[in-house]
């Protein structure tokens, strides 16, 4: 038997187990909307798909590939990423440009990848926080776990109060001016250092064009400190991650804490936060999401975007029916001041 003969072979197999990705031709007619990002001329999907946990090498590439497919057929075209995101650490990414190279390579031009770093990502005083020498290592390597050429958005994860900003904004810029990435962004960072970080990249003519923070019904602070207000007044879009608080703005805890949830492993979740006071709120914002016809998913991903100063949300997901649920709050994004302020009742009294 021929060495070609039996690559041949190999090759029918493998595309009987794993047939090729064609992406479905309706993707942009099933009900995804696309939002203009501040003022650039880059829109995004309402609903982005986040890759911080279930894409990591501890997951079945099969799953997380079933995943992928089905938010790029639905109209999902932003994909974000981090370079520890796993778990392990870089894994997330090295799942994405496996599916990359298998099945959403001739698609590249149609999507929007986003990476990051600023947190640990490898030991001793180089692989953390914001020196340059860390953040254009941390993008060289996320391109080669990706298998890109460039990404299109490059965040800085995390304020460093030890960089000068100077050093890290400079790099964000170079990052851009070398074409390893098309937009930057910074993430997490508070009020007075984000209106530095956008005066010295606008000054460049590298604008920021995206600001990424934890933001939901639960967790207002992002919008309590102005900053959702700020990136808006300054031209720049906003999107939210957790916008399920981790998964407490489900339906999932109404009965108490069930096994494989993630406050029963209480790695991010502890079980002690699902107390019965807060049990008592889930259960009768889960009734106001019932007279919309939603789950209390649904309607959590809604009131995040009734805003149209929120860009974009981040959901993330461990199924395909998960992420089938998150899209089904584009069906309904209004709210009445009655429900609005009922929902502050519940959760601000």
């Amino acid at each position: 038997m021929s060495y070609v003969y039996l690559c041949r072979k190999l090759t029918l197999l493998f595309d009987m187990i794993n047939p090729p990705y064609y992406a479905d031709d309706s993707r942009y007619n099933c009900g995804m909307t696309y939002e203009r990002c501040g003022r650039s001329g880059l829109l995004l999907p309402r609903i982005s798909l986040g890759l911080w946990h279930n894409f990591g090498d501890i997951n079945p590439l099969a799953t997380s590939r079933d995943m992928l497919h089905f938010a790029f057929d639905h109209g999902i075209t932003c994909f974000d990423l981090a370079n520890n995101y796993g778990p392990s650490y870089g894994s997330a990414e090295d799942t994405f440009g496996r599916v990359m190279e298998s099945s959403f390579r001739p698609y590249r031009d149609e999507m929007v990848i986003t990476t990051k770093a600023g947190h640990d990502m490898w030991p001793g005083p180089y692989g953390n926080w914001g020196s340059r020498k860390y953040l254009m290592a941390s993008l060289n390597q996320s391109l080669r776990r990706m298998h890109l050429e460039y990404v299109d958005i490059f965040y800085s994860h995390r304020f460093d109060p030890q960089t000068p900003m100077e050093e890290t904004l400079q790099a964000l810029v170079d990052m851009v001016r070398q074409g390893k990435t098309l937009y930057v962004g910074i993430s997490q960072w508070p009020y007075e250092a984000s209106q530095f970080a956008y005066d010295y990249l606008g000054a460049r003519d590298v604008p920021c064009l995206i600001y990424q923070g934890r933001y939901n019904m639960i967790d207002r602070k992002k919008a309590d400190e102005g900053i959702v207000e700020q990136a808006a007044a300054n031209g720049v879009g906003f999107t939210a991650f957790s916008p399920l608080q981790q998964g407490i703005l489900t339906d999932r805890y109404l009965n108490g804490i069930p096994d494989g949830s993630r406050a029963s492993r209480g790695r991010n979740l502890k079980p002690e936060m699902i107390t019965p006071e807060l049990v008592e709120k889930l259960e009768r914002l889960d009734a106001i999401a019932r007279r919309r016809g939603q789950t209390l998913a649904e309607m959590s991903l809604s009131w995040l975007l009734k805003d149209r100063q929120v860009t974009s949300v981040i959901v993330g997901c461990s199924s395909v029916s998960q992420l089938a649920d998150s899209l089904g709050c584009l069906n309904n994004l209004a709210f009445s001041r009655e429900e609005l302020a009922e929902i502050d009742s519940i959760l601000l009294a």
